[in-house]
């Protein structure tokens, strides 16, 4: 949908480079346009910058091989990514350790790389590596960054990029969104319509927009256009609705697999306003070099019928651990696998706790998941049953069937493998010891994969194959991973294509030189 602006209306500020989105790539892009040569502007909608990036582990996935990795990228992205975008990224990778050795100059951060396999028996899955920023002087994540909870390192990585952000000078606004793209009469994006509060001005980037503005887990209308999967609860932040994906639609963007999310099943908080899912325990992902993990898992995942239909340990389980659950069945116009039960005993309530919160959000308070899982007893997000008995009669499961479905996994687990579904042999845990715990668990989406198509430097293309001009993207909103995610890819990604958007967008030729339009003529916004 486009909406004509006022032919002649003027712009309120000029600058060369517009980024929209200070998360990581959003923060790289910045930096590579003003490395450039280039006057940038990064804006933010949210309070607070950071976006879902900075929830994240921390751990950036490098390449230590580069012809042996790329091969990797090729079955882990699918066949629909053009080898030309491959090759981008997959040498972009491979060059990121000495990229964050020249950004911790800045504050003396400590970097480290250690090798880490892909989690799939692709080829190449062992040319691949992580770089974390393990330390930096003097910094207190929960001072400097109190919204967020996260995990690990991802407070780290940020503030590194927080720091070089700062020292280029770079102009930040936050709590300033992007609403509409502004273009000329040939298509050419010549900025954007911004917004803080109830004041709107009108932007001009003479020579790019960078969309780096993140996916579309926060948004349930998004949601129901590409997915069947419903409903899909987010974990992180609400700031990702989808805004610059719909902004480039209305430029003309083509799109491409929409369909995929990195996700897993999860619990509601017992605040039905709370705006956040909480996420099952992490534990540690397979690798075709650890092809069944020390951790034990206690739980099982029981449908309402109370039977088990899933591999509750799959490779990556925060990517792929939704997708047992989207099945619909047409007879009953409904999902049976939605919601789902996560099952334990007594035994697995004492091992670990079953849940945690991941947010960046200072509006809400972060939930803080019980060590004994107790607490959660008592707030309803878990419910105790004394009996098997009592247990079919919370989730009103024929008791038969559900008894029947907890003897063959305590068999199962005596036999020491899962013919069923294949779970690891050494994840295996009974649930044998009343009294007996039960969580309703829910799709949980941590971050989309789906967005505008874009070319190796990071051109937004449009649905006939032609890069718009002067429109780039960055991040996870446009990521390549259209089959299977690869875990610390999407960091990578946001590292590697922010310094291709930002340099390229930084040597395109300022459109009033290039004698697109007069200074103060333009043609319409478009947007949301």
């Amino acid at each position: 949908m486009s909406r004509s602006a006022q032919t002649g209306e003027p712009f309120d500020e000029t600058w060369d480079v517009l980024v929209v989105g200070f998360g990581f790539a959003g923060a790289a892009s910045a930096i590579a346009a003003h490395d450039a040569g280039a006057r940038v502007l990064l804006i933010e909608k949210m309070p607070d910058p950071g976006g879902i990036s900075i929830c994240a582990g921390g751990g950036v996935r490098t390449i230590t091989d580069l012809p042996r990795g790329r091969e990797y990228l090729r079955h882990s992205a699918g066949p629909d990514v053009p080898d030309s975008v491959l090759d981008a990224i997959a040498s972009g990778m491979a060059n990121l350790e000495g990229y964050f050795r020249d950004l911790a100059k800045v504050n003396g951060a400590e970097i480290n790389l250690r090798n880490r396999g892909g989690n799939y028996p692709f080829p190449g899955h062992d040319a691949l590596g992580i770089v974390e920023v393990t330390s930096i002087p003097g910094f207190d994540a929960r001072q400097e960054y109190p919204h967020a909870r996260g995990r690990l390192l991802g407070p780290n990585v940020f503030k590194l990029l927080h720091d070089n952000v700062r020292t280029r000078g770079i102009e930040v606004r936050l709590e300033t969104a992007a609403e509409r793209l502004i273009t000329g009469p040939d298509g050419d994006v010549l900025g954007a319509v911004v917004r803080n509060g109830t004041t709107t001005r009108r932007i001009a980037a003479s020579r790019g927009v960078i969309l780096a503005s993140g996916g579309f887990e926060a948004d349930p209308v998004l949601q129901r256009k590409y997915w069947q999967i419903r409903p899909v609860l987010p974990v992180a932040t609400r700031g990702n609705t989808g805004d610059g994906i719909r902004m480039a639609q209305a430029a003309g963007a083509d799109l491409w697999h929409m369909w995929n999310f990195h996700g897993s099943y999860g619990f509601r908080h017992p605040d039905p306003d709370y705006p956040y899912a909480l996420r099952v325990k992490r534990l540690p992902d397979w690798t075709p070099e650890v092809t069944e993990p020390e951790v034990q898992m206690s739980w099982i995942v029981l449908d309402g019928t109370g039977r088990r239909f899933m591999n509750e340990y799959q490779p990556y389980v925060q990517d792929t651990g939704h997708r047992p659950l989207d099945e619909f069945a047409p007879e009953t116009q409904s999902f049976p696998k939605i919601p789902a039960y996560l099952v334990f005993d007594e035994a697995g309530r004492a091992l670990y706790p079953i849940g945690q919160a991941v947010v960046n959000d200072r509006t809400v308070e972060p939930y803080s998941w019980s060590p004994d899982n107790l607490k959660e007893v008592e707030n309803g997000i878990l419910r105790r049953a004394d009996s098997l008995d009592e247990l079919a009669a919370l989730i009103r499961a024929d008791p038969a069937v559900l008894a029947d479905s907890i003897a063959r996994w305590n068999a199962s687990v005596a036999a020491g493998r899962d013919d069923a579904f294949g779970r690891p042999p050494r994840s295996l845990f009974p649930v044998a010891e009343p009294p007996f715990y039960v969580g309703t668990l829910w799709p949980v989406v941590n971050n989309t994969q789906g967005g505008p198509v874009h070319d190796e430097k990071q051109r937004i293309i449009n649905a006939y194959g032609e890069p718009i001009p002067r429109l780039y993207e960055a991040g996870e909103i446009g990521s390549i991973w259209g089959f299977l995610y690869l875990g610390a890819g999407n960091l990578a990604e946001c590292f590697v294509t922010g310094q291709i958007a930002g340099r390229e967008a930084a040597g395109e030729t300022a459109w009033r030189d290039a004698g697109l339009l007069e200074a103060r003529s333009i043609a319409r916004a478009i947007g949301l």
